[in-house]
């Protein structure tokens, strides 16, 4: 297992009083392997002081407003791609069938695509795997890093981590097409619920036919080997040294 992803995984994941007791194992896994450099590493220290040592409601109000008020940030990866249509449907039983195959059943009750869960199933898989799927979503990541460092937040690191050990360059037409995209308000509630109101996801065949950017990332994904059952989900726990 390639622990600095099983820790960016537990990072991303809703803060919890067992999450804030793991720092330092969670720092401890960003140093197994060679995948992160020092500076890297340091910045993601400095994410779990602040996520170990602050008021737990705290971090979580923080958490809901940046993931799950603010669209533009949203952390279910085809909502970049799709967003709440029913083109997702698709994609999404692809990308459960590729879990299933490699005997990976996460016990986060998230959407297949929730980067905590996508992030703990390439922490199992071969590392160029892992490299390849992350390559074909990195202008996502450096999008998400772009947007959070206009906000100051504490999270940017984690989205450059991830650029990182995707070892490409994020496509500069695809991110600016997403930056383009106005950052929402997360205290504005009514336009809020405006726009989530849209066809909700279902898990059907794509009646599309898939999106090409979509296809990309699950082709990265290699013919899923036989594996044993694997712990439960790190966006429930913290990462294990």
């Amino acid at each position: 297992m390639h622990m600095p992803l099983k820790a960016i995984s537990a990072l991303l994941s809703y803060p919890t009083l067992e999450m804030q007791t793991a720092g330092p194992e969670l720092k401890a896994a960003l140093r197994q392997g060679d995948l992160l450099p020092s500076k890297t590493i340091s910045a993601l220290d400095a994410l779990i002081d602040t996520l170990t040592s602050s008021d737990i409601y705290d971090l979580q109000e923080t958490y809901v407003a940046l993931f799950d008020r603010s669209r533009t940030l949203s952390l279910n990866l085809f909502e970049h791609v799709h967003g709440e249509s029913r083109d997702r449907g698709g994609a999404m039983v692809d990308l459960v069938e590729n879990y299933r195959a490699a005997g990976f059943d996460p016990s986060s009750t998230e959407l297949p695509d929730h980067l905590p869960v996508l992030i703990e199933f390439l922490a199992m898989r071969p590392i160029e795997e892992a490299r390849e799927v992350l390559a074909d979503a990195a202008h996502i990541m450096e999008g998400l890093q772009v947007r959070l460092n206009r906000r100051e937040s504490g999270y940017a690191p984690v989205f450059a981590a991830l650029v990182h050990i995707s070892a490409s360059k994020p496509d500069k037409a695809a991110l600016a097409e997403l930056l383009a995209i106005k950052d929402d308000d997360p205290d504005d509630l009514e336009a809020l619920d405006e726009v989530w109101e849209e066809s909700e996801v279902t898990f059907a065949p794509d009646p599309n036919a898939g999106c090409p950017q979509v296809r990309d990332m699950l082709a990265g994904m290699d013919t899923p080997r036989n594996q044993p059952q694997q712990p439960p989900s790190a966006a429930n726990q913290g990462a294990e040294s």
